[in-house]
């Protein structure tokens, strides 16, 4: 594969806080708009009956947030990439946010090798797990599309027609970043998740190094610095080899994801974020 799309599947790196989930398209599913809890009583109503237990504090993102980052490799820009909390939807009869994100080469770049890639989650409002995922590669040539779902009720996850046993509140590549963005980080401490990916189950482990205050395109913001960890398998490891500047505040609003490779760095940089409106449930 060309050296320039690397720099494209390292910023899924940054979203999935793993090393080998591509950017993605997520295929139109029909669901239908809901509204909060504050204007819906009976889409609550329905969510708690469901028989699922666990409510997320979330005050860290809502519906409209709107996320544009630079990827640059050492000096040069070669492209851009977006994170949206797109729109609040009803699935399974629960309220759920659909999560989009998307990677493009630029102008230059694209000039010889077209980078367009788009994936999409949704994800339970209430409980902030995974119940559908799906990603559509554009890369030169090269075109995938894969997907997979959740049947959270009975601990099951579907990929290829093949199913699979999984842990309660399993995360998808996109939904474990917005999980671990409303959790208690602590420096020195660790956050656990289980993460699925095109059929397979990874622990993952993000430890929350340290605080430190940097600037980008965006601003000048205090952070804290995490490493996430693949516990069994997965390029990471435990070589940590990424890390992720979240605010150190509420928003836990990504601003700075940087990698080394063999020579100098890759790094997506925050240009520019637009917050979106915290919902209750």
């Amino acid at each position: 594969m060309p050296p320039q799309s690397n720099l494209f599947r390292f910023f899924v790196l940054f979203l999935a806080l793993v090393g080998l989930t591509p950017i993605a398209y997520f295929v139109a599913v029909e669901v239908v708009p809901v509204e909060a809890a504050s204007q819906s009583d009976d889409a609550t109503e329905s969510a708690n009956s469901s028989g699922f237990d666990r409510y997320i504090d979330n005050v860290a993102f809502g519906l409209g947030e709107h996320l544009k980052f630079d990827i640059t490799y050492g000096f040069i820009t070669a492209g851009y990439a977006t994170m949206s909390v797109d729109k609040l939807i009803e699935f399974e009869n629960r309220p759920c946010y659909r999560i989009v994100t998307t990677a493009n080469s630029n102008s230059f770049f694209s000039s010889f090798y077209n980078v367009d890639d788009r994936v999409e989650s949704i994800i339970d409002a209430i409980g902030l797990f995974s119940w559908r995922f799906e990603k559509n590669l554009k890369e030169g040539k090269y075109r995938a599309i894969r997907k997979f779902s959740f049947d959270q009720r009975n601990h099951k996850a579907e990929y290829n027609n093949d199913t699979t046993t999984v842990p309660p509140y399993v995360q998808d590549a996109l939904s474990v970043f917005y999980f671990v963005r409303t959790q208690d980080l602590k420096v020195g401490e660790s956050v656990f998740v289980d993460h699925y990916n095109d059929g397979k189950l990874y622990p993952m482990e993000i430890k929350v190094l340290k605080k430190e205050t940097i600037t980008v395109p965006a601003g000048t913001f205090e952070c804290l610095v995490i490493e996430p960890l693949m516990q069994s398998v997965g390029v990471f490891k435990h070589e940590g080899k990424l890390k992720v500047w979240l605010t150190n505040d509420r928003l836990r609003l990504p601003v700075l994801m940087k990698s080394k490779v063999l020579v100098g760095s890759i790094a997506a940089e925050l240009t520019s974020y637009k917050l979106g409106e915290i919902e209750s449930f």
